[in-house]
C-alpha cells in the first residue's frame, strides 16, 4: 500500500482496536505483581477504543481531520498511565498529520517520531523498558529506515514498525530488572505491539474484527468491552460441611474464567472470597451456590458506575441546583468503597470519584467532575499512582481553571492531605501544606496473590495474603491477620505517632480490632480503625 486515505486510515484504528480489544486479558496478565489489579491491557483497550469510536464517526476523508478527532477522543478517555501515554503517543501522531489528506510513506514515518517525542514530553521521568522505549525505538528504526528508502511506501513503513516495536519489546526485560525476574515483558509496550499489527493488518487488507460471541461466552475481555463493562460481581461463601475438605479454589477459578475476566477467588478456611467482572453475573451466584451459603453478595453495573462515576449522584435521586456564587476550595478526590467515600466526605472532599486499582477513572471522568464544582481553586487528590498522570491531563484541558493536582498515591496519603487541608489560608500555602502530608505519610496493603511467581527472591504462592510496603512485599502467607502483623512491624517504628487501619470488603470488625490491639499493645501508638468497604485490599494502613 502506497499511500493511506481516511477511509483506509478509519479501518486501520478499527483493527488496531480491535486486535487490542481481543487481547487485552494477555496484556492484563503480564503485572509484574502478582495482585489482582493488572489493569494495563484494559486501560489501553477503554482508552483505544473511546477514541477510536469518534474517529469512525468522523465524516471527512482526510487524515489528518481524522486523526484529529481521534487524538481527542483519546485524551478524554483516557485511563490509568498506559492510557494516557497512548493519548500522547496518537497526539503527537495528529501533530505529524495535520493538514494532511493522503499520506504517504515518509509522512507516517515522520508522523511516528513526532508520536514518541510527544509522549516522552508527557511523562516527567520517563522510565526505559516501557511503551515509552518500544514506542521511540520503532519511530526511529522505521525513520531511518523511510529516510534511506526512495518511495518508501505505506505498508513498507507499518512492517518496518511492527518489526522493531516486537524486538524492542523482547528487550524491555533487559533495560527493568523486575521484569526479567518475574518473567515477562512490559505490559504497555505489549499493547502498543498489539495495535500496531492491528494496523499493519489494515494495511493488507485483513481488518481484524472483534472476538465473535459463542452462547454468551467470549473471552473475557471481548465481553466486557462489547458490552461497556458489564457486571462486578463480589459475593462471599461459607463452605457447608460437605465442600470445606474437598473444595478447589482452581476449579471454581476455571469455572469462573469461562463467564467472566478480573477473577479474583480466595479460600480461607471454611470461607470463599469471590470477585469476576461478567456479562452474567447469575452465572457467577449459581457456581459459587454449588459450594455452600452466601455471606454477602453484591453486583454493581459497571456501564451504570462510569455513567454516574461520581458518588455523590449515585446516592442522591435529584441534586440541588449549583450555587451560584463561587467558593473559594474545592476537593476532588477517589476512593473505592462507600466506607471510604463517606470518610473523604467528612474531610471536606466535594466530590469522590468512584474508582481505584481496579477501575482507573478516565481524563473525561476528571473534567466532569471539575464541571460540577463552582471554586475558584480545585484541588484534586488521585490517591494512586495509576491515576495521577489522568487528573493532570484533566487539568490542562481545563486550563481555564485553576486546578491544582495534589499527586498522592495512596488512600492515606490522600486522607492526610485532606486533614491538612485549611480553608482559611491561601492557595499556595494549602498546596505546601498537602504536598508535605503526603510525603510523610508511609503506606501498606494487604491483598491476596493471584499467581505463583518469584519476587524479589520471594516465593509467592496464589491465593496468600501479601503485605506491601510502599512497592516492596514484605510477607507472603495464608494467614491474612499474620500478614497484616508483619506488615505492620515492618512499617511502624519509634517515630511513628499514629496509625490508620481501614479495613475493607470480606474483613470483619473483630479481625480489625484484633490488628488494632496488637499494634497499640506492640508499638503504644494510637490507632485510627476504619471500615473503608475497599475491594482488593483487605487493609489499607497509613503510618505517620
Amino acid at each position: 500500500m502506497d499511500t493511506i486515505n481516511g477511509a483506509l486510515f478509519q479501518q486501520m484504528l478499527e483493527s488496531g482496536a480491535n486486535n487490542l480489544n481481543n487481547k487485552f486479558p494477555e496484556i492484563d496478565a503480564l503485572n509484574v505483581f502478582p495482585v489482582p489489579d493488572g489493569d494495563t491491557g484494559t486501560n489501553m483497550s477503554l482508552t483505544f477504543s473511546a477514541g477510536v469510536k469518534d474517529a469512525k464517526a468522523c465524516t471527512s476523508n482526510e487524515v489528518g481531520e481524522i486523526a484529529k478527532v481521534l487524538s481527542k477522543g483519546l485524551l478524554m478517555g483516557a485511563r490509568g498511565n498506559s492510557g494516557v501515554i497512548t493519548s500522547q503517543i496518537f497526539r503527537g501522531l495528529a501533530q505529524g498529520l495535520e493538514g494532511i489528506g493522503e499520506v504517504n510513506g515518509f509522512q507516517l514515518a515522520n508522523a511516528l517520531v513526532n508520536g514518541s517525542r510527544v509522549a516522552y514530553k508527557a511523562v516527567m521521568r520517563p522510565v526505559e523498558g516501557t511503551i515509552l522505549t518500544v514506542i521511540r525505538e520503532a519511530a526511529d528504526y522505521t525513520f531511518a529506515y523511510a529516510s534511506q528508502t526512495s518511495n518508501v511506501t505505506c505498508i513498507q513503513v507499518m512492517d518496518k514498525m511492527v518489526e522493531e516495536a516486537i524486538a524492542s519489546l523482547k528487550r524491555t526485560p533487559d533495560l527493568l530488572p523486575v521484569l526479567k525476574e518475574v518473567g515477562v515483558v512490559d505490559s504497555g509496550g505489549a499493547g502498543l505491539v498489539t495495535i500496531l499489527q492491528g494496523f499493519q493488518s489494515a494495511l493488507k487488507g485483513e481488518v481484524i474484527a472483534s472476538a465473535a460471541v459463542k452462547e454468551n461466552v467470549q473471552t473475557a475481555g471481548a465481553a466486557v468491552e462489547n458490552d461497556e463493562f458489564g457486571y462486578c460481581t463480589e459475593f462471599i461463601v461459607r463452605l457447608d460441611e460437605a465442600q470445606s475438605a474437598s473444595f478447589q479454589e482452581d476449579a471454581l477459578r476455571d469455572a469462573l474464567a469461562q463467564i467472566g475476566n478480573s477473577i479474583v477467588c480466595v479460600q480461607d478456611e471454611d470461607i470463599v472470597k469471590v470477585h469476576v467482572h461478567t456479562l452474567t453475573p447469575g452465572e457467577a451466584l449459581n457456581l459459587g451456590q454449588r459450594y455452600g451459603e452466601f455471606i454477602k453478595l453484591k453486583i454493581e453495573n459497571m456501564q451504570e458506575q462510569h455513567e454516574n462515576i461520581l458518588t455523590g449522584a449515585a446516592q442522591k435521586e435529584t441534586q440541588e441546583p449549583k450555587q451560584q456564587e463561587r467558593s473559594p476550595y474545592a476537593i476532588i478526590t477517589v476512593a473505592a468503597g462507600e466506607g471510604l467515600a463517606n470518610m473523604f466526605k467528612e474531610l471536606r472532599a466535594d466530590i469522590v470519584i468512584s474508582g481505584g486499582q481496579t477501575m482507573n477513572p478516565s481524563t473525561e471522568d476528571f473534567v466532569e467532575a471539575i464541571k460540577q464544582v463552582n471554586a475558584e481553586h480545585i484541588f484534586i487528590l488521585p490517591n494512586n499512582s495509576n491515576i495521577v498522570l489522568a487528573a493532570q491531563q484533566a487539568a490542562a484541558v481545563m486550563e481555564d481553571e485553576a486546578i491544582h493536582v495534589i499527586p498522592s498515591k495512596t488512600i492515606p496519603q490522600g486522607i492526610s492531605a485532606c486533614i491538612l487541608f485549611n480553608p482559611d489560608v491561601d492557595a499556595a500555602t494549602n498546596i505546601s501544606e498537602m504536598s508535605d502530608a503526603i510525603a510523610n505519610v508511609k503506606t501498606g496493603q494487604v491483598t491476596y496473590a493471584i499467581k505463583d511467581t518469584t519476587f524479589e527472591g520471594m516465593e509467592i504462592k496464589a491465593g496468600d495474603y501479601m503485605g506491601i510496603k510502599e512497592k516492596d512485599i514484605v510477607v507472603s502467607t495464608q494467614d491474612m491477620q499474620e500478614a497484616t502483623k508483619t506488615l505492620v512491624d515492618a512499617l511502624v517504628d519509634e517515630e511513628s505517632e499514629i496509625v490508620t487501619l481501614i479495613y475493607g470488603e470480606g474483613v470483619n470488625e473483630k479481625a480489625a480490632k484484633e490488628i488494632s490491639s496488637y499494634i497499640e499493645t506492640r508499638y503504644g501508638v494510637e490507632v485510627e480503625v476504619n471500615c473503608g468497604e475497599q475491594p482488593v485490599y483487605s487493609y489499607i494502613i497509613g503510618v505517620e
